[in-house]
């Protein structure tokens, strides 16, 4: 069983704001870097086999963060798992939405697509992309980083919410259309495991400072109810 830990990278300035897609230059403000700390530390006791980052500045600086946080702890230098840069798992791209202030794409005849029927969306301009081939190319390179590593493996990606929410969806066995539904809010955690049958989603949009694999603690016995005598 191979068990990836998805990560959203954390806030910019821009979050929430602007469509910022694969502008260059855009990294993690204080929060984000604040974010992408607490993580780190959250996740610097579980073991990972490999470290794979989107190439936009915002998810490297997250990462960054969760290596610098692995390397303080005791026991943990000579075994740190290298960061690789992969492409697709790289942000949605969104042609000439990017840049643009949600509030004006709001107001889009294509926006209401997006939200409702995704399946069918090819953002406009030269660089658009497809959504449909946003989600087969970050599915592909989950599936193959998983046959690279082997089942036994543990690894962190690195990437963005909409890739996120389509990898998700994609472990659930929904359609693209319902990828909407699912929320990856900036340096949320979010955990499936495959299995050689089907994946298993572990974990969706964490952002409790706990562990992973934090033992679980015995559930309490209740009490039996008395009997109730018959009438």
């Amino acid at each position: 069983m191979t068990t990836v830990l998805l990560v959203r990278h954390g806030l910019t300035a821009s979050t929430g704001q602007l469509l910022t897609g694969w502008t260059p230059g855009v990294g993690l403000d204080e929060r984000g870097r604040a974010q992408a700390k607490a993580l780190g530390e959250r996740l610097a006791p579980v073991p990972l086999d490999a470290i794979v980052s989107s190439p936009l500045d915002r998810c490297r600086q997250t990462v960054e963060e969760i290596v610098a946080a692995r390397a303080g702890r005791t026991g943990q230098a000579g075994q740190q798992a290298v960061p690789v840069i992969e492409d697709r798992v790289g942000e949605c791209k969104y042609g000439d939405w990017t840049g643009k202030p949600l509030k004006e794409l709001e107001k889009d005849p294509l926006w209401p697509v997006v939200q409702a029927h995704p399946s069918a969306v090819r953002f406009p301009g030269p660089a658009g992309e497809f959504m449909l081939d946003m989600q087969h190319r970050a599915v592909a390179a989950i599936r193959e980083w998983n046959a690279r590593l082997g089942k036994d493996a543990t690894y962190l990606v690195c990437s963005h919410g909409d890739v996120i929410k389509a990898i998700v969806a994609d472990s659930l066995g929904l359609h693209l259309d319902q990828y909407q539904r699912i929320i990856a809010d900036p340096c949320s955690l979010t955990v499936i495991r495959y299995t050689p049958l089907r994946p298993f989603l572990l974990r969706l949009n964490c952002c409790r400072a706990r562990s992973p694999r934090a033992p679980r603690t015995a559930p309490t016995p209740r009490r039996p109810r008395p009997a109730r005598a018959m009438p």
